[in-house]
């Protein structure tokens, strides 16, 4: 009987086009591909922190902000071989939108018990101005002190408590880049 299905099996194959045949082979590959891409979707910056032996303060600051900014795009991360839970270390994460992408950037530096931390978000957006975004930041929070520079080119906008600043640069009339930056001194 298993023997019958192999023998059919291999008329079958023998029958089939070769451009069938290729076209199959080719949709395996891809399909192969694309389950060990999802991998790299699915870690987590906080994960990869914890793999690698980063601090656990720092792990603890960086699951927080990624949770904050919704960050589920591609990351990357980068730490010392040697000694991670004492050195700086680097992870970034990369999501594109149907309307621009983001790069964000966190560095984490331990200091015992303590962690230093800085971020970079970089969004671009292909449908909205600068000036469209700086009027929907100031209708959340009208305290915001916006500057504008370079004929309106550029424009920063800054909280009363300094605790980040956004420059807005122009890329056409339709389309704005977001540079958020923070700094977080020590804490627990």
């Amino acid at each position: 009987m298993i023997l019958i299905f192999l023998v059919k099996g291999i008329l079958f194959c023998i029958t089939i086009n070769k451009n069938t045949m290729e076209k199959y082979i080719h949709k395996i590959i891809a399909t192969l591909f694309l389950l060990l891409s999802l991998n790299t979707y699915a870690s987590a910056l906080s994960d990869d922190a914890i793999q690698r032996g980063i601090n656990e303060t720092c792990t603890s600051y960086l699951s927080q902000i990624e949770k904050s900014y919704n960050l589920n795009g591609l990351n990357i991360t980068f730490a010392h071989p040697e000694s991670p839970s004492l050195l700086p270390s680097l992870h970034i994460s990369s999501q594109k939108y149907n309307n621009g992408s983001s790069i964000f950037s966190a560095t984490l530096t331990p200091d015992g018990d303590y962690c230093y931390l800085s971020t970079v978000l970089v969004t671009s957006v292909n449908n909205q101005s600068c000036s469209e975004i700086s009027q929907l930041k100031l209708g959340v929070n009208p305290e915001l002190q916006v500057s504008s520079y370079a004929e309106g080119d550029f424009t920063i906008i800054t909280p009363k408590d300094n605790s980040y600043q956004i420059i807005l640069t122009t890329q056409g009339e339709t389309s704005c880049s977001m540079t958020e930056t923070r700094m977080v001194w020590p804490g627990r």
